[in-house]
């Protein structure tokens, strides 16, 4: 297999759908690799386990992942639906449910079809994603609207609707992979069992001792190389901050009637165009500051330019009583704490963010360094 073809097959292994809409899937439940005795892969260093993960080319699959999000957020319950207006309030409302909200999700892949089947209480919304033709769907069942979204310039640019990932056991292991330094020391822990199948545990340590992240640990199918779960914890902390795996996996090819949809005639139907950017090279505003980084590694800050109107004094009410609800103050500015990141907003609309303590970015806010 070609590389370039080995690399447009995990990135529809992601599952991923450049629609725009927060479908992260979500639930209580860990998924921790389970150590057993009785599992006994063939041993592998960390660099054979890091190449063999890398190599992994499954193209189709289906099965069930759980994720779980402890961040230690303030309670953002009276933040939902807190704006007055209607998409805001919706994206605001998807925002909470991505990073406190609940949810089992099915997902189906096979070639450039993939499918994500997020399932609620009260219903559920899919999102269809057709790399053949260039066209998605997001559905939701609940309010029974559905949006087609086409790419007209995907083949243009060489790429494929299934380009922008969600936070899977696959994408993080992609994205930590694409940033592995020597900033990092990877190790192999215990062999273990996820979703009914052997694995491998690869281990992430940061070696700054200035960052908020502990490690992160990825359950590596032994057969397929296949990120089945992943999880990051926080620094000093025994439990996950972050978990996402699967419960129940299938490396089979689903049925093609899985990745189809066909709106009923009480659905509302909403078309949208997308423009896709050119792989690596998106094009970015004129006047686009790119943000002034501070240290490397686990423990930089990145600071993002005031945007002049967004200084806190020139909030509305009902803005900073919202803000003033999830964050704490401080010397020039706010901050929201969690166990992973921290964020200041500083008075005069610059944005501070990094895996570090929050002291390490009102510091740097105040001297620029």
């Amino acid at each position: 297999m070609s590389p370039a073809r080995r690399a447009a097959r995990r990135r529809a292994l992601t599952w991923t759908a450049a629609v725009g809409v927060p479908v992260l899937v979500g639930a209580a439940i860990l998924v921790p690799v389970a150590a057993s005795g009785a599992t006994d892969l063939p041993d592998k260093t960390p660099a054979e386990l890091l190449a063999f993960a890398a190599a992994s080319d499954v193209t189709a699959l289906s099965g069930t992942v759980e994720q779980s999000s402890d961040l230690g957020l303030p309670d953002l319950g009276s933040l939902a639906g807190s704006t007055d207006d209607g998409a805001s309030a919706a994206d605001a409302d998807d925002l909470l449910e991505l990073v406190t909200g609940s949810h089992t999700a099915k997902v189906y892949l096979s070639g450039d079809s993939a499918r994500v089947q997020v399932l609620d209480q009260l219903g559920e919304r899919n999102v269809y994603v057709d790399g053949a033709s260039d066209q998605a769907w997001f559905v939701d069942s609940e309010t029974r609207t559905a949006t087609q979204l086409s790419f007209p310039d995907a083949r243009q640019h060489d790429t494929a609707p299934t380009d922008t990932t969600l936070p899977t056991p696959e994408a993080m292991l992609d994205q930590a992979l694409a940033k592995l330094d020597e900033t990092t020391d990877v190790t192999v822990g215990a062999d273990g069992r996820v979703a009914g199948r052997d694995v491998y545990e690869l281990v992430l340590t940061p070696r700054s001792q200035d960052t908020l992240v502990g490690e992160l640990r990825f359950a590596i199918d032994g057969e397929t190389g296949v990120a089945l779960s992943a999880s990051v914890t926080a620094r000093g902390a025994s439990d996950p901050a972050f978990s996402v795996g699967f419960t129940q996996v299938d490396f089979s090819a689903p049925d093609a009637s899985v990745f189809a949809f066909t709106p009923g005639d009480d659905v509302q139907v909403t078309q949208k165009d997308i423009a896709l950017p050119d792989g690596d090279h998106a094009k970015k505003p004129a006047d686009a500051t790119a943000p002034t980084v501070f240290g490397t590694g686990w423990s930089a800050v990145a600071e993002l330019p005031s945007r002049g109107s967004g200084a806190l004094a020139d909030l509305d009410p009902s803005q900073s009583a919202m803000l003033n609800s999830v964050t704490t103050a401080v010397d020039g500015g706010r901050v929201l704490q969690t166990s992973l990141l921290s964020v200041v907003l500083t008075d005069d609309g610059r944005v501070l963010v990094g895996a570090v303590p929050a002291d390490r970015l009102v510091e740097a806010a105040q001297t620029g360094s």
